[in-house]
């Protein structure tokens, strides 16, 4: 009888941790042509003289949701909002936008999120080639905020 209630207790953990993901909210949108938002995000910065921060990573991505989950915390939201277009960049399963990571010098391998800034013409001001927000999840706040802050555009 005991191992029936644990084995119940189990199969309840392991539910509730799959349903829990699969309710999560998809941040990257798994159709988009990103060469295309690229470019709208372009011609919207140019408009507006606001900085393009590239964002790769994929649904999957414990760290992407957490890296998101700051990004939409009030301050955080409004400094973005004010200064920054942003282009979520779906990498699928390793197997999509690659090149485009590439592009940017954005070494994908070293984790992810990884970001790219871009000028308000596209042209590439930083690229994150150690991982530095692949562990997002350890990640504070403030550290998190100084980088958009740190990237903000400029006179």
């Amino acid at each position: 009888m005991k191992i029936s209630k644990l084995s119940l207790i189990l199969l309840l953990l392991v539910a509730t941790g799959c349903a829990a993901k699969q309710n999560a909210a998809p941040i990257y949108n798994e159709q988009a042509d990103a060469r295309q938002d690229i470019a709208a995000a372009v011609t919207k910065a140019e408009g507006s003289s606001k900085n393009i921060v590239l964002i790769f990573g994929a649904n999957w991505c414990g760290d992407c949701h957490a890296l998101h989950a700051q990004m939409e915390k009030a301050e955080l939201a409004s400094i973005i909002e004010k200064n920054f277009v942003v282009v979520d960049i779906d990498l699928g399963r390793w197997d999509k936008n690659l090149d485009l990571a590439d592009l940017y010098h954005v070494p994908i391998k070293r984790g992810i999120p990884a970001l790219a800034v871009l000028d308000p013409h596209g042209k590439l001001l930083y690229a994150m080639d150690q991982g530095q927000f692949a562990d997002a999840r350890s990640m504070s706040y403030e550290s998190i905020k100084a980088f958009f802050v740190k990237w903000e555009p400029k006179g």
